[in-house]
């Protein structure tokens, strides 16, 4: 993967400290991030701030781009020029070596379903990666017509740094809400 050990700029260090520091952040019972460097760096001071360690998964990774020249002529034709939000119209797209929206809503899927397996109850943190939050969210929101997810009739932007409260009963979602940092 190309960005994997890609770090913050000094002012994503800056909002992962501000992030860190958001009431919705405090009092957490675990923290999983991506294996990328920028999640890590930025699990560290949320993980500072609740004085816990944090897990690593990298089913939390970005969905895999694949073949570049293949993308290129996907978005050849597109409006938006963002492969992410051109995904969400067409979920089983994907480059040679990459992965769909809806690939990668699977694998997000199954680390969330053991994380509230294995945390029911639990205040639980996960800092992962715009296009795979994107493509899971697709099992809850709806995808507009600007290629924007919303749910409840409510347009969520995601975008760095991006905070998001999903409420969960067991597997089942009661509410999402976007928390503007």
């Amino acid at each position: 993967r190309i960005n994997e050990k890609e770090i913050l700029s000094i002012n994503g260090e800056e909002q992962s400290k501000k992030l860190s520091e958001n009431n919705e952040l405090q009092n957490l019972d675990t923290i999983w991030c991506s294996n990328y460097t920028r999640a890590k760096q930025t699990a560290k001071y949320i993980a500072g701030a609740n004085k816990i360690n944090y897990n690593i998964d990298e089913r939390l990774g970005e969905r895999k781009l694949g073949n570049i020249e293949d993308l290129a002529k996907f978005m050849n034709d597109k409006e938006t020029r963002d492969p992410s939000r051109e995904q969400l119209a067409f979920p089983d797209f994907k480059t040679r070596d990459g992965e769909s929206a809806n690939e990668t809503n699977k694998r997000m899927t199954d680390f969330i379903d053991f994380v509230l397996k294995e945390y029911e109850g639990k205040k639980i943190a996960i800092v992962s990666h715009g296009g795979a939050i994107k493509f899971y969210l697709l099992s809850y929101c709806k995808v507009n017509k600007n290629l924007n997810l919303e749910y409840n009739g409510n347009e969520l932007k995601i975008t760095p740094p991006c905070l998001l409260k999903l409420t969960f009963n067991g597997k089942q979602l009661e509410n999402l809400e976007q928390i503007y940092i």
